[in-house]
């Protein structure tokens, strides 16, 4: 599978190699004319709209059901994979690190939501 071995997982694996495998993969199909940032923003909605149709009107007890079942499940995994492919491709073509970038956003949610206000409570930062 693209030269990463299916016994790695998220504790061994870094962004880099993530971005990589997507890297690979896309340009053995020229697919990289085809991968502006709009069309891969449109590609990150558009997946992320059908991982969310999977709950969608489902009550927390369908929302187990569906994670305990293998083929239910599965299908989440594939729509999880699809975001992040996107997520990752976008990065990758636009030269964006995301673990810096992710750092300096948690940083700017941290003095939007200061733990003493927000610990427990799911309000909008301009709610606090």
């Amino acid at each position: 599978m693209f030269g990463i071995s299916v016994v790695m997982d998220d504790s061994c694996v870094t962004v880099s190699q993530m971005k990589g495998l997507v890297r690979e993969f896309c340009e053995e199909r020229d697919w990289d004319q085809y991968h502006n940032p709009k069309d891969l923003a449109i590609g990150m909605v558009t997946e992320s709209s059908e991982l969310l149709d999977i709950f969608r009107f489902k009550s927390s007890e369908d929302i187990e059901a569906i994670m305990a079942d293998p083929v239910r499940s599965a299908h989440v995994r594939e729509e999880l994979s699809d975001v992040l492919y996107f997520a990752l491709r976008f990065a990758q073509m636009n030269g964006i690190d995301l673990y810096t970038e992710l750092v300096r956003k948690i940083g700017i949610d941290g003095e939007k939501y200061p733990v003493e206000k927000s610990r427990g409570r799911n309000l909008k930062y301009d709610e606090l």
